[in-house]
C-alpha cells in the first residue's frame, strides 16, 4: 500500500453502529438491551464464575452489565464519557443476547420460555480500533452450558469481526482469555482456529479449590480465520445473509479461481520443462530457460499467497478462504483444524 494511502486510512471506530442481528442454527442473536439484563439473573448465568472465567459472581456480573451499556451506548452514538458506563480510556463494546425459539431438550416446552427466550450473551469487548482487535466471549445460563450453542454462534460473530468495513469491523485478530482448568472451552477454540499465544502465570484465583490458576491467552488472526471451516467442523451450515458471509463466499472463490489458475500454469511450465529436458544435450541454454521458466509461474504463485487473495501456506495445500489483511502481517502458518469436519457426510447436505 503507497504510504500516503496507509496514512489516510482511518484507525477510528465509528461514533455510531448497528449492532446487526445473527442467526445459527439452534439460536440467533439480536442486540442486548439493559433490560435483558434482569433475564440473565433469571437463568442463573453467573455460577462458578470463578472456575469458569477467573472472576467472582459479583464481579462478573458487574461486567456484564458494564458491557451491555456499553453495547446499547455506542448503538445510541453515546461517547463513554457521555453514557456514564466508562472512563475515556473504556474501548467500545458489542453485546447480543442469545435467543432460543426451540424445544431442544424435548419437554414440548420453548427452552426459556421464563426469560423471553433468552439463555445467554455474547460480546465482542474492548474493540480496540487502532490495533484491530477484540475479545469474545460467550456467557450462558447453568442449564444450557455444554449444549453446543457457543459452537453454533461463535464462528458467526468472528465472521461479522473479521469482515472488511462496512459489512463488518475489519479486525486483524479476535482474541479469548481461558483460565487454565477450562480444558473444555480450551478445546472449543482451538477447534475455531484459535492457538494459545501466552499464559499469564497466577492470574486468577479459584474460590473452589483455594488455589491460583493460570489464564492462558489464546488469538486468531484475520488471515488464519475460516468462517466456512470452523462451521464444518461442528456440522454446522453457512447461513448466506448474516452479516460478512457474503464476503467470505466471494473470498472463497476468487481464491479458488487463483489456485485453479496457478493451477493450470504450473502444468503448462513443468510440461514444457519436461520436452526441453527431452531434447538433446546439445541444448541446455533451452532446458536452463525451461527449468526457470517453471520456477519463476512457481516463485510467482508463492509470492502471490503471501499477497493475501490466493493460497495460504496451509499444511493441506488447499485455498485460502479469507485471505484479508495478509499484507498487513506476519504470513500465517497452516493450522490443524483446518482440517476438521473435512469429509464429513450429513444426510442433509445436497
Amino acid at each position: 500500500m503507497p504510504e500516503n494511502a496507509a496514512q489516510s486510512e482511518s484507525r477510528e471506530l465509528p461514533a455510531r453502529i448497528t449492532i446487526p442481528p445473527v442467526r445459527g442454527e439452534m439460536v440467533r442473536l439480536r442486540p442486548a438491551t439493559v433490560e435483558d439484563l434482569d433475564k440473565m439473573d433469571a437463568i442463573d448465568a453467573y455460577p462458578g464464575a470463578s472456575g469458569i472465567t477467573g472472576k467472582d459472581r459479583v464481579a462478573e456480573r458487574a461486567a456484564v452489565h458494564a458491557w451491555v451499556r456499553r453495547s446499547v451506548a455506542w448503538s445510541l452514538g453515546e461517547a463513554p464519557t457521555e453514557s456514564g458506563v466508562g472512563d475515556p480510556e473504556a474501548r467500545r463494546t458489542i453485546a447480543w443476547s442469545v435467543i432460543t425459539e426451540s424445544d431442544h431438550d424435548g419437554d414440548g416446552e420453548i427452552d426459556a420460555a421464563d426469560s423471553d427466550n433468552v439463555i445467554g450473551m455474547i460480546f465482542l469487548i474492548d474493540i480496540d480500533g487502532w490495533a484491530r482487535s477484540a475479545r469474545i466471549q460467550v456467557i450462558l445460563g447453568q442449564d444450557y452450558r455444554g449444549r453446543g450453542y457457543s459452537r453454533d454462534i461463535m464462528p458467526r460473530v468472528m465472521t461479522y469481526g473479521f469482515a472488511p468495513e462496512p459489512a463488518g469491523l475489519g479486525l486483524h485478530r479476535i482474541w479469548v482469555s481461558v483460565p487454565e482448568q477450562s480444558t473444555r472451552a480450551v478445546s472449543v477454540y482451538q477447534s475455531l482456529g484459535f492457538v494459545p499465544s501466552g499464559t499469564s502465570r497466577d492470574a486468577l484465583w479459584n474460590a473452589s479449590q483455594n488455589r491460583y490458576q493460570d489464564l492462558i491467552v489464546m488469538d486468531t488472526l484475520a488471515d488464519e480465520y475460516d468462517p466456512i471451516r470452523s462451521l464444518d467442523a461442528f456440522g454446522m451450515h453457512v447461513i448466506e445473509d448474516n452479516p460478512g458471509v457474503k464476503e467470505a463466499l466471494s473470498a472463497r472463490e476468487h481464491s479458488i479461481a487463483i489456485q485453479q489458475g496457478l493451477g493450470a500454469a504450473r502444468n503448462e511450465a513443468d510440461s514444457e520443462a519436461e520436452k526441453l529436458q527431452g531434447k538433446s544435450v546439445r541444448e541446455p541454454a533451452d532446458r536452463v530457460a525451461g527449468a526457470t521458466a517453471a520456477d519463476d509461474v512457481r516463485n510467482s504463485g508463492e509470492s502471490e499467497g503471501k499477497g493475501g487473495a490466493s493460497p495460504d501456506a496451509a499444511s493441506d495445500g488447499e485455498e485460502s478462504n479469507w485471505p484479508y489483511a495478509q499484507s498487513k502481517g506476519k504470513a500465517a502458518k497452516g493450522a490443524w483444524w483446518r482440517t476438521l469436519g473435512r469429509g464429513r457426510k450429513r444426510g442433509n447436505d445436497k
